[in-house]
């Protein structure tokens, strides 16, 4: 069973054209990415992309890239176009790591894989993070999550979930970082799903699985992995990057 991390990295972007190639502290995004997920326990790193730009950038510092269709709805489908050029096998493991997390840290890939290692039927696994900024449980670019008693996703949300009715009820706000593990046998399952309705509302892939009755495990992490959505997201980095995060 081989791990394989695919990123995949578009170069459209409503917000943030061109976002993979953008540079943080000199280095382009998707190189901060790529190198920061080849120091986890992989066997291979390889962008996934719909444009020659991102190629030719990740091949000048030495990367691997496929060129992927530009039809592929989300993310998810882009990486399984990926496993399908690979030609990877039913059993491996597919580790999806968004091209806009610069600050990833290669431990949150060894732990989205773990539960793999106890349940090899199991078809898809995330990260959740336990918010810390306050600003990140309003904010609805920040995705939110709530799980059932055994780790397993309940939803996810753009909104402030859960939501409490009482004002002083204690409340631990999870936020899901953008960090996904599959086998190869899952993904060809997920690219034939119908589009699901939640999905379409709030613009959320991992939607997609529950909304067809499909497992997410949920795994907790001590490692935030900031996106990068806009300009000034692109700041808050940088002040990271020199604090040594």
């Amino acid at each position: 069973m081989k791990k394989t991390v695919i990123i995949p990295a578009r170069w459209g972007s409503s917000r943030l054209e061109g976002k993979p190639l953008h540079p943080i502290d000199g280095i382009p995004m998707i190189q901060h990415v790529y190198q920061r997920c080849a120091k986890a326990a992989v066997d291979t790193v390889v962008v996934a992309t719909d444009d020659l730009r991102i190629i030719k950038a990740v091949e000048a510092f030495g990367g691997r890239a496929v060129l992927t269709s530009e039809k592929n709805r989300s993310g998810t489908d882009r990486v399984a176009d990926a496993a399908r050029i690979l030609e990877l096998s039913p059993d491996d493991i597919l580790v999806n790591v968004q091209g806009d997390q610069p600050l990833i840290h290669p431990s949150c890939i060894d732990e989205v894989t773990a539960p793999f290692e106890k349940e090899s039927d199991l078809p898809m696994a995330t990260l959740g993070y336990i918010i810390q900024d306050t600003r990140e449980i309003h904010d609805p670019k920040d995705v939110k999550l709530v799980t059932d008693i055994r780790g397993n996703a309940l939803y996810f949300s753009r909104a402030t979930i859960p939501h409490a009715r009482d004002e002083n009820t204690p409340v631990t706000y999870i936020k899901h970082l953008g960090v996904y593990a599959y086998t190869r046998r899952f993904l060809d399952i997920f690219k034939d799903l119908s589009t699901g309705q939640l999905e379409d509302i709030e613009k959320l892939e991992q939607l997609r699985v529950l909304e067809h009755g499909y497992t997410i495990r949920v795994v907790m992490t001590p490692h935030d992995s900031p996106e990068v959505d806009l300009p000034e997201d692109i700041i808050r980095i940088e002040t990271k990057l020199k604090s040594g995060s």
